[in-house]
């Protein structure tokens, strides 16, 4: 995948003045992490937006500030829902000769047999899952695939998640991640390590952006 680098200058202006940043088309953001001081800069909107765009939790970012580029996470994304536009980016500087536990995320692919043919209901207890390598070495996703599911009652598991060798997973191996079981009308068969109405593990966000006054 093409190496995504975000070009960054250092931002004094904050409180009420970041609006008129924003409406000349800058991106208010935080840099901070390894060895390195949090620090507010500013990004050009629509090259971040592009660049970010189909990346995951778990995807390195390069912020080039003060001509050094930077390895980084993003950590949170703020957005405004009605305009549909960033108003604010957490990034997290990491260091690529050293382990770190992000969260990557866990995609569903095709239509299970036993969805189409027997009436079954896909039931995912996992969103994401926790795991640790060096961040030049994580997952940007891990994807299942659906059509495996041939009948009411089949799952996978952690292990049937593809990683490579350098990925530890932080997980029971033998926890359920996708079932497929009946309608809420039909009695749906009891598989072990499942629990009923689970919640998914909501995904770390990073430190918030002052106030604006």
């Amino acid at each position: 995948m093409e190496k995504a680098v975000l070009n960054a200058t250092r931002r004094t202006i904050t409180g009420k003045k970041v609006s008129v940043m924003r409406s000349e088309g800058n991106l208010p953001a935080v840099i901070y992490g390894h060895n390195f001081e949090s620090t507010a800069i500013t990004l050009n909107l629509k090259e971040t937006a592009k660049v970010l765009h189909g990346l995951t939790a778990s995807s390195l970012v390069y912020i080039n500030l003060d001509g050094k580029e930077h390895a980084s996470l993003v950590r949170e994304k703020q957005r405004d829902f009605i305009r549909n536009v960033l108003k604010h980016v957490d990034f997290q500087v990491v260091s690529l000769t050293e382990k770190i536990r992000a969260k990557v995320a866990i995609v569903l692919e095709g239509v299970s047999p036993a969805v189409k043919d027997f009436n079954g209901v896909i039931i995912s207890e996992m969103e994401s899952i926790e795991v640790e390598a060096l961040p030049q070495d994580l997952p940007e996703k891990f994807v299942l695939d659906l059509t495996k599911l041939k009948k009411v009652g089949d799952h996978f598991t952690v292990k049937d998640l593809i990683m490579s060798d350098k990925v530890h997973i932080h997980a029971d191996l033998d926890e359920v991640v996708v079932i497929v079981t009946l309608t809420k009308d039909e009695e749906a068969p009891v598989v072990e390590g499942v629990a009923a109405g689970s919640e998914p593990e909501v995904i770390e966000k990073g430190k918030k952006e002052e106030e604006e006054a």
